[in-house]
């Protein structure tokens, strides 16, 4: 698992849009995407933002003896997938509580965690919601008590400190003043925005509907009170998972550029970003970077 501490700096790739270069603007896309482990290089589930918010949760595991990895998402979660991907990699058993009934047939993600060797179990919404209860989780741990228990969405205190090396990778590679990414559950943005320490503005823009990112975010920050950040909540397309014809246009138009795309998360952000852009929200030769968090695992790679 050394491997771990070890992987290279995803790459940089300049994104040369005409919106850009008429508001005099430079552009980088930090491809995560790119970032997996060279023993497992076509899984496109344990990578980017994924990697890095389990990478020391992995060797936190590893290190207290714990032979399996729990977990909690929904029935597309990218998070499911990583952490299957992760077990199957490193010898963990995995087991994933996904919301909601079992779908019949299982979609492409849950078919990719049991094929990683992946317990899936089905709660209803209700049971689901109170996932975090002391109770609940005291049951589970009692259930299985070799397994580690990741949060929904793997955002914890050692998520945060992956992601906050994103900060100081993006930097020694081009100094920018913005660094852009999406939103799910808050831990990517609040980890780099630690790693950042002041510098550069980090701007989250949500994948879901709701206002809640901002207290989120904060609480994962708590008690440090940094200021150079936000979250754009109007670029979510009218809700988790909703891929209006627009947005799956814009997909396509980007594979001009050599950038794949998805709709729930990056497709959203990068739309974002370019409408800010239009809409004068970057001074002058600004220089911004673009974080692709990875996620591909889930959409048609046609």
């Amino acid at each position: 698992m050394q491997a771990l501490m070890q992987h290279p700096p995803s790459p940089m790739q300049v994104f040369q849009h005409p919106l850009l270069q008429d508001h005099g603007l430079r552009c980088w896309i930090k491809r995560d995407d790119l970032l997996h482990m060279e023993a497992w290089p076509g899984d496109q589930a344990f990578c980017g933002n994924k990697w890095r918010k389990l990478k020391y949760n992995l060797l936190e595991a590893r290190a207290h003896g714990y032979t399996a990895l729990l977990t909690f998402g929904g029935a597309y979660s990218n998070h499911i997938a990583a952490t299957a991907s992760a077990g199957k990699l490193f010898g963990f058993k995995t087991i994933g509580i996904i919301r909601g009934e079992k779908p019949q047939p299982l979609n492409p993600t849950l078919t990719f965690a049991q094929n990683c060797g992946m317990e899936l179990q089905f709660w209803t919404r209700e049971q689901f919601r109170r996932k975090e209860e002391p109770e609940i989780l005291a049951q589970l741990q009692q259930q299985y008590p070799s397994a580690y228990l990741l949060p929904e969405g793997g955002t914890n205190d050692l998520a945060l400190q992956g992601c906050a090396e994103l900060a100081e990778e993006i930097l020694v590679q081009e100094q920018v003043d913005y660094i852009c990414l999406s939103c799910g559950t808050g831990g990517t943005l609040a980890g780099l925005i630690q790693g950042l320490a002041g510098r550069s503005f980090a701007l989250g823009f949500s994948a879901l509907k709701g206002d809640f990112h901002l207290a989120a975010v904060s609480d994962l920050l708590a008690p440090a009170t940094w200021i150079n950040w936000d979250v754009r909540i109007d670029y979510h397309f009218g809700g988790y998972a909703k891929t209006p014809p627009a947005l799956l246009d814009f997909l396509v138009e980007m594979k001009t550029y050599y950038l794949p795309l998805e709709p729930i998360y990056t497709g959203k952000m990068l739309w974002g970003v370019l409408d800010l852009v239009q809409k004068g929200f970057f001074p002058r030769d600004s220089r911004i970077c673009v974080v692709h968090t990875g996620g591909m695992q889930g959409w048609k790679k046609d």
